[in-house]
């Protein structure tokens, strides 16, 4: 089969759309043909945590595609089955935390950036019917992790104010779309024009620009519930716009991974910072229900053939995107 592969050097020198071995299906597995998938942030990451001397692997956590072949005592499947891959490995249950050996699919197992893949009936789930294939492709990693973060760790309520820095990234969409869903005021901030233009389109009640003085833009908004994937750049910010006893969920940490911040006045404020990452396989199905009965979808912001993986990658990494880069597979 063909399939991004990285192998041999680190970064994007190891890359190749290449022939790679087809997977071979078990008992308790399901067979995939894959006719999207998804591109993350990850999966940059990936290109440097995998090692020169490792074994070849294929990248790619997000996919969606139609069942191939089921293994022996698969019962939830059927061959032509429509499906979406689930990318939590060995979290089953929602937990405070993920157990100990839990992977994100794409490394050390072979991804989705692939004709096929074979996976445990477990981390398989119906293709929700509203979405179109290239909005399966690249729905589960954003849309589980930003479920995670609003609902569990978060504990959003109508009526509350949340304020999501750094719109643009397929989690951010996700999250003010599910935001609003609930009836939820959000606000939201871009270093671009046109990004603060597309959020206002999609339904948020203030965008600002990331340079602006956000205490003072925001010196009549009661903000509860912050979500920040940005970092360094953006903690303490976010922090000073945060209502006393208010909630801030960090997820990710693009523009730096350390912070300082005064833990007297932190204490003082009786602030709750909670850290959340991706979500479990219980998480993802509550996700897809809520996104059926809600009508959600990911934003899609440009599709690429799987062949021009590193164009696509080079789209992410420059942050021009809006939304999320899907590959056609099959």
């Amino acid at each position: 089969m063909k399939a991004i592969v990285h192998y041999g050097k680190t970064g994007y020198e190891g890359l190749a759309y290449t022939d790679y071995p087809e997977p071979v299906l078990k008992a308790q597995e399901v067979k995939i043909r894959l006719k999207t998938a998804g591109l993350n942030h990850r999966d940059l990451f990936v290109l440097v945590r995998h090692q020169p001397d490792a074994p070849p692997i294929v990248i790619g956590s997000d996919g969606a595609g139609i069942i191939e072949e089921i293994g022996e005592g698969v019962t939830s499947f059927q061959k032509g089955d429509e499906v979406v891959v689930i990318p939590s490995l060995g979290w089953e249950k929602n937990t405070p935390a993920p157990p100990e050996g839990f992977e994100i699919l794409g490394l050390p197992d072979d991804g989705t950036f692939a004709e096929f893949i074979v996976l445990p009936e477990l981390n398989v789930a119906k293709k929700p019917a509203h979405l179109s294939w290239e909005e399966a492709g690249v729905l589960s990693l954003g849309a589980v992790t930003a479920y995670r973060a609003l609902f569990t760790k978060g504990q959003i309520q109508e009526g509350d104010t949340v304020f999501i820095p750094g719109i643009g990234s397929g989690v951010a969409i996700l999250l003010l779309k599910m935001a609003k869903a609930v009836g939820a005021r959000v606000i939201v901030t871009s270093r671009y024009e046109t990004k603060r233009q597309k959020a206002l389109e999609l339904g948020a009640d203030l965008v600002l620009s990331s340079q602006e003085d956000w205490v003072e833009a925001l010196k009549n908004e009661t903000i509860d519930l912050v979500i920040d994937s940005v970092g360094a750049a953006t903690f303490q910010k976010s922090l000073n716009v945060l209502k006393k006893g208010g909630r801030i969920v960090i997820f990710g940490a693009s523009a730096g991974d350390s912070v300082d911040f005064n833990l007297r006045d932190f204490f003082y404020g009786q602030y709750q910072l909670l850290g959340s990452t991706m979500g479990s396989i219980e998480e993802f199905h509550d996700m897809l229900e809520f996104i059926s009965k809600h009508d959600i979808a990911p934003m899609v912001d440009t599709t690429y053939p799987l062949e021009a993986c590193v164009e696509a990658m080079r789209r992410l990494e420059e942050g021009e995107q809006f939304g999320k880069i899907a590959f056609t597979v099959s």
